[in-house]
Order: C-alpha cells, then structure tokens, then sequence
C-alpha cells in the first residue's frame, strides 16, 4: 500500500502552527484536534514538527512556565518527510529506526498531509487480514 492510499482514505487535513506560537497554544491544539503531532509553517514552508513529547519535555524540563516559551524553542527542526509514493513498509522501517511517530507527507516541497505510526499499522494490519482472507477463500474452494 502506498501514502497517497492512506491519504485518500483518512483525508489530508494537516493542523499548523507557527514557530512563535506558545508552547500553551500547542497543548490546546493537540488537545482539541485530537492528534499528537502538529506541523510547524513559516510563510507556508515546513519549518519543524511538535508532538506531545515535546511538550513533556518542555514541561518536566522547565515547569509551568515552559507554557510561555516558543514553539521554535522545542519543535524538531530536521523533519523528515515521506512522499505520496512510497510504501507504508518502507516508512513504518524509517518511523521504527527513527523512532518518530509521525511523518508529512511532501509532493515537489508543498504539503499535501501527515501519516502517523498508527495510520500505518491499521494500514498493514488491513491489508494481513485481506491477504488471509483470500487465502480462506482460496483454501474453501479447493
């Protein structure tokens, strides 16, 4: 199966935010969206990612007034993307190796949607349960 499958089926809403943003506007984001991971633009160019972890680290790091700080202070800056063609194999491999949680997806540097670790594994597992499916079949009719 490939991203650009996922996204289809899942949707390609991304939630955002900037880099001078509170780490206090990313806890009610996340909280509100319901997702762990939010994609951080500048002047609509990928500029970093902040998760929940982030946030935990910020916190047990520098208490309640870490709330204050910037989300630049605590995003990671190296993002690594995946791009609509490729195999959810392949990034469950580099999700696993790097252990990150979730991945934007990038078509020619636009943003087109994020996968996470579990939209992968229902992914797989779909996929395993439809193979022995058609191998029940296959065996029934034999």
């Amino acid at each position: 199966m490939l991203v650009s499958q996922i996204l289809r089926s899942k949707g390609d809403t991304v939630f955002t935010i900037t880099p001078t943003e509170t780490i206090a506007a990313v806890a009610a984001l996340l909280h509100s969206r319901r997702v762990g991971a939010l994609i951080v633009l500048e002047d609509e160019r990928v500029v970093g990612i902040v998760s929940e972890r982030d946030v935990v680290r910020a916190m047990a790091e520098g208490g309640a007034a870490a709330l204050g700080r910037a989300v630049a202070t605590v995003m990671t800056k190296d993002v690594l993307f995946a791009q609509p063609g490729e195999t959810v194999d392949s990034l469950l491999t580099r999700m696993t190796d790097r252990r990150i949680r979730h991945l934007p997806v990038c078509l020619k540097e636009r943003l087109v949607g994020i996968v996470s670790i579990g939209d992968l594994v229902k992914s797989k597992i779909s996929e395993v349960e439809a193979e022995a499916d058609g191998l029940k079949a296959y065996i029934a009719a034999s």
